[in-house]
């Protein structure tokens, strides 16, 4: 709940405003914060929201990392527009082809992004980063996120399900250890 507040105040929604919010929409923070506390490089998150960039703005802010974040949706651009520096890039997708994935050797990529059969897509582009940490991997959202096709790709999966919508680490170079 501590993590809920801080990011309410950091992009100033009121409590009032955030009557949409589910907790689950949350439950990959404990795994992004320890696969950044395992990583120094770069860092692409794909879907911005209200949980992940501000926390990955200041993580990466505080380590002063790269970080490049992509939305489809105009409302999540301008929401963080004022997180823009010269480390944090901000940018609105039209074509998630269009994206330029091999910017950086990627230590971590976030990826909860929109429309969801995208989401192999841009997994399938991103195999050699170091660390991609999926958000809602739970085996009943398979039907629209067709992670099954792209867990192959992977050396390293590490699912994370204490919580009811399930994240997974996926790698071809580190393994992702994590004692529950």
């Amino acid at each position: 709940m501590i993590a809920g507040i801080w990011v309410c105040r950091n992009i100033n929604i009121t409590l009032n405003n955030m009557h949409r919010h589910h907790p689950d929409w949350s439950s990959h923070v404990p795994v992004l914060i320890k696969v950044m506390e395992a990583t120094n490089g770069p860092v692409l998150e794909l879907g911005m929201g209200i949980s992940s960039t501000p926390l990955l703005h200041m993580l990466c802010f505080d380590k002063n990392r790269n970080l490049v974040s992509y939305d489809n949706n105009q409302k999540y651009v301008d929401m963080f527009r004022k997180y823009r520096s010269e480390t944090h890039k901000i940018g609105v997708v039209n074509d998630w082809d269009e994206i330029d994935v091999d910017e950086y050797n990627w230590s971590v990529v976030l990826v909860d992004h929109a429309p969801g059969e995208r989401r192999a897509v841009e997994i399938a582009r991103l195999v050699n980063a170091e660390y991609l940490v999926v958000h809602d991997t739970e085996p009943k959202e398979n039907y629209t996120y067709s992670f099954d096709k792209i867990y192959p790709l992977f050396k390293y999966k590490f699912d994370y399900i204490k919580a009811k919508t399930h994240t997974t680490v996926l790698s071809n170079l580190r393994e992702f250890k994590w004692e529950l």
